[in-house]
This record gives C-alpha cells, sequence and structure tokens, in this order.
C-alpha cells in the first residue's frame, strides 16, 4: 500500500500501546483468508477461482450491479479463466429465508451443484455468500446454528471454499469467520452463524471496487470500521497481532474516512488513481480488513451488544447503530473504567487512541482520554449521521433493547456496564 498503514505503525500512539501489549501473556490466532491486496487485484479473481473448481456460484447485490462496468468485468475475467457462473442477487440483511432458499436452489440429488462459492459486494452479500458455502454440502437451514436462537446445532460441515470480493469499506466479513442473520420487527433477532470453517479461503480487496460508494454509505460503513477497531484494542481478549492490526487501522481511518467522504459529497469520489479519493479508499479498505481481522480474533465491546438488538428491532443500519452511540459509549466506558478499575490498561489505551487521532498527548493520560470523545463527536457530526431518535426509537424503548444488548460482545466490553450505564448511552444517542 503506498501510505496510511506505514504511517500509522510508526505513530506515537502505537508506540504508546506496545509496552501493554508485549507484557500480555500467550494469545492463539485463529485461520485467516489469503489476501490479496491492491488496486485492480479484482482482475486476479478468475485464475483465484480456478484453484478450487470449475463451477462457482456468485453471490452479489440488488440486481443493479449486473448492469455495472465492474460486473462485466469481473463476469469476463472468470469466463476467460474457464469458469461457469451461476448467479444470485440479494438484498438487505442476510436472513434465514434468504439463505436457505439460495442453498435450495444450488443442490440436486442430496449434493451442492457448484464448487465455490464467491461472495461480490458489501457485508450483507458477503455474509450470505458464506452462510451458503457453509450450508450448500450438509444442506440443513442456517437457523439450525445461529447463536442464541433456533436449535443451535453443533455446526460439522463442511464448508465450500468461500472467495470474498468486497465492494465496501467496512465489515470486515472478508476476514470474519462469522455470517451475521437478521429477522427484523417484533420477536426479531440478529445472530451469529459462526465456525472457523465459514473463513474466506481467499479475500479479494481491491479499492477500485470502492468507487461507486455514495456518501451516507462511506459514513456508515466506515464507522463500522472505526468501532471495531476501537472495540477490539480495548477487548479483555486483544493481544500484540491484534494489537498492531486496530492502531495502523485507526490510523487509516483517521486519515481516509472523513476524506473520501468530502470527495463523494462534491462528486470526486470516482477521480483517478493517486486522487485524494483513491488514496482515502485505499485506506479505508485496509482499514476495513484489518478491522474484520481484529473483531474475529479479540472480539468487540458496547457499541456492538447495542447495535444487535438495535438493528432487530429497528430500521437502522448497522453502522449508523455503531456511529450513533460510538461517541456514547466511549465516554461512559471511560468514565465506568475511572471510577471502578482506575488500574486497568483500557484506561492507557483509550488514551493512546485520543493521541493518534488528535496529534495532542496531553499533560497525561487522563487529559489524552478527554481528547477522544469531543473528536469522535465532531467526526460523526461531520459525516452527518442520523441520530438514533431519527429511527423511532424513544425513551420507552430503551429497557427493552438494554435487555436484549448483553450478547456476546459485551462480555468482551473494558469494562462490565451496568443496565443504567447501557441505558444512559441510549438516552444520549436519542
Amino acid at each position: 500500500m503506498s501510505s496510511g498503514p506505514a504511517e500509522a505503525a510508526g505513530s506515537p500512539a502505537a508506540g504508546a500501546g506496545a509496552p501493554e501489549a508485549a507484557a500480555r501473556p500467550g494469545f492463539t490466532i485463529a485461520r485467516l483468508p489469503r489476501v490479496l491486496f491492491g488496486g485492480g487485484r479484482s482482475g486476479e479473481l478468475g485464475k483465484v477461482v480456478r484453484e478450487f473448481g470449475r463451477k462457482a456460484l456468485v453471490v452479489t447485490r440488488g440486481s443493479g450491479f449486473l448492469a455495472t462496468h465492474d460486473w462485466m468485468r469481473l463476469l469476463v475475467a472468470l469466463e476467460t479463466a474457464g469458469v461457469e457462473v451461476t448467479q444470485e442477487s440479494v438484498s438487505g440483511e442476510p436472513s434465514p429465508t434468504s439463505i436457505d432458499g439460495i442453498v435450495a436452489r444450488h443442490r440436486h440429488g442430496g449434493k451442492p451443484t457448484v464448487e465455490v462459492v464467491i461472495g461480490i459486494g458489501g457485508g450483507s452479500v458477503l455474509d450470505t455468500a458464506k452462510a451458503v458455502a457453509g450450508l450448500l454440502v450438509p444442506g440443513n437451514s442456517v437457523m439450525d446454528h445461529l447463536e442464541g436462537v433456533g436449535s443451535m446445532h453443533a455446526y460439522h460441515g463442511p464448508s465450500l471454499p468461500f472467495i470474498a470480493v468486497p465492494t465496501t469499506a467496512g465489515t470486515g466479513s472478508e476476514a470474519t469467520k462469522n455470517a451475521v442473520v437478521s429477522v427484523r420487527g417484533e420477536g426479531g433477532f440478529k445472530k451469529s452463524f459462526r465456525d472457523e470453517s465459514l473463513v474466506a479461503a481467499v479475500a479479494v480487496v481491491d479499492p477500485d471496487l470502492l468507487a461507486s460508494c455514495p456518501p451516507e454509505l462511506i459514513a456508515a460503513d466506515g464507522l463500522d470500521a472505526l468501532t471495531q477497531l476501537l472495540e477490539s484494542y480495548l477487548s479483555t481478549k486483544a493481544n500484540p497481532f491484534t494489537d498492531a492490526l486496530a492502531l495502523s487501522g485507526l490510523a487509516c481511518v483517521r486519515d481516509g474516512l472523513a476524506a473520501w467522504f468530502d470527495e463523494a459529497a462534491a462528486g470526486r469520489g470516482a477521480a483517478g488513481p493517486r486522487s485524494v479519493a483513491a488514496v482515502a479508499r485505499e485506506r479505508m479498505a485496509y482499514a476495513a480488513l484489518c478491522s474484520g481481522i481484529c473483531l474475529a480474533q479479540a472480539g468487540l465491546g458496547a457499541v456492538h451488544g447495542l447495535a444487535s438488538p438495535l438493528g432487530a428491532k429497528y430500521p437502522i443500519p448497522h453502522g449508523v447503530a455503531c456511529g450513533a452511540t460510538l461517541a456514547a459509549t466511549t465516554q461512559i466506558n471511560i468514565a465506568a473504567l475511572e471510577e471502578r478499575a482506575p488500574g486497568s490498561v483500557a484506561l492507557a489505551r483509550y488514551a493512546a487512541v485520543g493521541w493518534l487521532f488528535t496529534g495532542r498527548p496531553g499533560t497525561d493520560d487522563r487529559e489524552a482520554r478527554s481528547l477522544l470523545v469531543p473528536a469522535l463527536e465532531a467526526l460523526i457530526a461531520h459525516l452527518a449521521v442520523p441520530r438514533l431518535g431519527s429511527f423511532g426509537i424513544t425513551d420507552g424503548s430503551i429497557p427493552a433493547i438494554v435487555a436484549d444488548s448483553r450478547g456476546s460482545s459485551m462480555t468482551t466490553n473494558p469494562i462490565d456496564l451496568t443496565d443504567d450505564e447501557i441505558a444512559a448511552i441510549l438516552r444520549a444517542s436519542l
């Protein structure tokens, strides 16, 4: 990459976090995809697919994508390599109905009719393709394996090879082992189908595929990546490996997110290869990839704990839910740590991120931490992220959201928050 990660690795904040990380006990890094990163790398897709077979199911976002230059270029690359393509278009977030329907359509005689599954799109598309790849051989319903709902049977696979080609920069699904599945509305849920065998065999991360992203998508997905990086850095399961990636990714968000948003808002999002927009896209593609690796290895925190019931109960995009609650969660986490765990390493880590985002180390950690929340609030305001109240969430909604927020993400938050503290986050985000 031309710039960003190298600069981030040498930043003062990265140095500030390193001594704490180095002292941590041993850790394990779970399976990762092989990564092809850089402008134009999607042109290698045909060659990559042929490593796994000749018959491919390609899952893309809505049918409009099939009319784009990007799709035509990728289709030519696949067909030139001798790949037989079957295609499915999806819209909205993955649901049990949509996933099970695709699986049923691509099985015959008790076997899958394809050899490899490719997802080309944002997080919802990649999660759909990931789940489909995992279920095409066994042929059962995704409901059998969702955490916290359904029958919760252990997944034994095997999964077909899955190749991830992200066209947005935010979710990091190209590097994770879980597919998030949703049912929205009363009694709805947002749960994961999770297994290490679901990790993509190859992630083809081409920043050129991000050129058509509109400003509102850049903002929402970028704040998802930012939240994932910050929460994994603060996670109780963080380790030196994820620390390094999180800090370098956060520096790329600092330098890339607002710049890319501004260029897209001004109509310059698809500018030339070394334009401000192109460099910013590259940085955010890298940040999103790092965020996926980090969350898969270290876990997340309270923002994602809240994003799950918010997304299940209300028509709020995941990245918007993260952006709307990020600053308040950061403020309440810091206050809780200062009050109940003043010796926590997480306080020094918040200070390091405050330093990284503002370039102002402060006279001590407390002052450096105090810089972070205003910096986050300014970024979120700049990106014009809607508040929770815009989606019909009221003070009366808060108890039910709090009750459903205690999922797996909350378990790695740097401090256990009380129900009153979680409610205060929501109230401050309305």
